[in-house]
């Protein structure tokens, strides 16, 4: 069984000019991610890895639910290959994870979210929202094998205002 959980960065500010890798993440974003992270981490396995894209607004995200998991930031993975707005990109790094991780948070971006959602999940889901959580089950060895699966929980911040 392998347990995937993504979530999108939260909402990003567009005020100021500048790279896009560079945005950070408005108060709005920082409130979100506090409500959603605590109240999803009930829902967390007890082990598993982080994983971000090296964008300033996905780092922040990873980093606020990493401290309401009580999750080491140390032992966040941060790569560029995450910083994809492309579902079958998302898709190839998922399916080259390791065999040896069962449990894996992804923190990333829109389209890719919603379309691997979409194509990997069990129901539609029009847009996941930024600071959106969605966990998903494979029943499958490895992620190279990963067919389509079950959407165990989405969580978006909407639900919880």
């Amino acid at each position: 069984m392998k347990n995937l959980i993504l979530v999108r960065h939260a909402k990003s500010s567009w005020d100021v000019p500048m790279q896009d890798k560079s945005r950070g993440i408005t108060c709005q974003g920082i409130i979100n991610a506090h409500l959603v992270s605590n109240h999803v981490k009930h829902l967390v396995p007890n082990t598993y890895i982080m994983c971000s894209s090296t964008a300033k607004r996905a780092k922040n995200t990873a980093l606020i639910f990493a401290q309401n998991f009580a999750y080491p930031v140390e032992s966040i993975i941060f790569t560029d290959e995450l910083y994809t707005f492309d579902e079958q990109k998302l898709e190839e790094i998922i399916k080259s994870l390791s065999k040896s991780y069962e449990n894996v948070i992804l923190f990333g971006h829109n389209g890719a979210i919603t379309d691997f959602v979409n194509k990997f999940g069990d129901q539609f889901i029009e847009n996941v929202p930024t600071s959106g959580f969605v966990s998903l089950e494979f029943e499958t060895d490895s992620w190279n094998d990963i067919k389509k699966g079950k959407v165990k929980h989405k969580i978006f911040p909407k639900q919880l205002r």
